[in-house]
């Protein structure tokens, strides 16, 4: 089964804890503070690879986390960092939010990549907490904690030619004569349920064929998978419409297919086209091709070529036609994205919400919060330094102004806290 589309779960590396120590040696009474600082948790990041041309992997393993910072040595010692995580996704793969629907990179050239995740900062050993009045530190600071998110992948496939049609209109037939691929075919409608890749060498030129399951009226609109197959005919630099004709009115089809191509994405009725009348083979299509050639003429396509891929009539003149378009095109036709990082804005460090509800008092902000798990709750130093991180901020003042009293419950985090003056 195709999968173009996938949900995955990320999680970066947390921090690793910072070390309290002093130095201790023969001779050496006061050696001072020596605690080493925790290693940067490891990134996730996503990497192009050629090799792969779908989405099945994300469909076998959902949960990505990256490797852990080590914690920090003696004799000031750090720890190790935690190992990158790289994700390997095909071309043509669009990464997003999932629960905002932010585009957060669109990953097309061999070895694009994109840090969706960045690990956390390693704790701080207790030599980095050491001044003039305070020579000898008895704390130190816990790793950062990770960061997680959900991702929705989406993948369009990136081919230089595109068939489209309505179904049965003779696509995968003619891609497996035009080239190397083998996909299911069958004399009835919705054969081909997903995109099919084909290369076919010209001239010592690969050239990458896409057929494009059958669309129906109402595609543009998710009707039939219409979204599901529309998103892959945005990335090739050449069309090829074929007409079915054994269709009762093919001249209906071409308007049909040309009206979900615009309503799906503007840009497409500007994209190179050749116009292929199908199974010349059949009475009933040689029967029918000359008025439908004159029709197409009143409409302004000169150039339509009747084709039988069973027969193989006309499969070189079509073989020739589509090289010599396709050596008229830039390599890319439609635009070509940037790999983008990710950038978040940064959250204000004093921006909290301070809320009461039936088990006390909640302090809400994403840097008081990381700044309370990663305090060493169980050294009484590293308490009265959050307590000045909470005054500094703002968050002491505000606890008040909300009517806190001592011995009420203050929730940080994952932490419960005891106010007291």
């Amino acid at each position: 089964m195709y999968f173009d589309e996938a949900k995955i779960f990320v999680q970066s590396g947390a921090g690793g804890d910072g070390m309290m120590s002093f130095r201790r040696e023969k001779y050496v009474p006061r050696g001072g503070p020596s605690g080493g600082d925790g290693g940067h948790g490891g990134d996730v990041v996503m990497r192009v690879n050629p090799q792969m041309n779908t989405l099945t992997t994300f469909h076998h393993r959902i949960h990505y986390r990256a490797d852990n910072g080590k914690k920090g040595g003696s004799a000031n010692k750090s720890g190790a960092a935690g190992e990158t995580l790289v994700i390997q996704v095909p071309p043509g793969t669009i990464v997003r939010d999932a629960e905002t629907d932010q585009v957060l990179a669109d990953l097309v050239r061999p070895d694009d990549e994109i840090v969706v995740l960045r690990g956390g900062r390693g704790g701080r050993g207790n030599s980095r907490f050491a001044t003039s009045a305070n020579q000898a530190p008895r704390m130190a600071e816990k790793g950062e904690p990770p960061v997680e998110r959900w991702l929705r992948m989406e993948l369009k496939l990136i081919a230089d030619v595109g068939l489209v049609g309505v179904p049965n209109a003779g696509k995968s037939t003619l891609l497996s004569v035009l080239t190397n691929a083998k996909p299911k075919i069958a004399a009835y409608p919705f054969t081909t349920l997903e995109p099919n890749l084909g290369v076919a060498a010209y001239d010592e030129q690969d050239i990458v064929l896409a057929d494009i399951p059958g669309l129906i009226e109402g595609a543009h609109m998710g009707v039939g998978l219409g979204h599901a197959f529309l998103r892959h005919i945005q990335r090739t630099r050449l069309l090829v419409h074929l007409l079915d004709g054994a269709s009762s009115d093919p001249i209906a089809d071409y308007n049909q297919i040309n009206v979900e191509l615009v309503l799906y994405d503007e840009k497409l009725q500007d994209r190179p086209t050749i116009v292929v009348f199908t199974k010349m083979d059949l009475p009933e299509a040689q029967a029918q091709w000359p008025q439908v050639r004159d029709k197409l003429k009143s409409l302004g396509v000169e150039d339509v070529m009747p084709i039988s891929a069973i027969a193989h009539q006309n499969l070189d003149v079509l073989r020739n036609r589509i090289q010599q378009d396709l050596s008229n095109l830039p390599p890319t036709s439609w635009q070509l994205p940037e790999a983008r990082a990710v950038y978040e804005l940064p959250e204000d460090a004093l921006s909290f919400d301070v809320i009461r509800d039936v088990s006390g008092y909640r302090v809400l902000g994403k840097q008081i919060e990381r700044a309370a798990a990663m305090t060493y709750w169980e050294n009484p130093e590293a308490i009265m330094r959050f307590q000045k991180i909470l005054e500094t901020t703002g968050v002491s003042k505000a606890l008040l102004d909300a009517g806190v009293e001592v011995g009420d419950t203050v929730h940080i985090g994952d932490f419960e806290l005891e106010w007291s003056d």
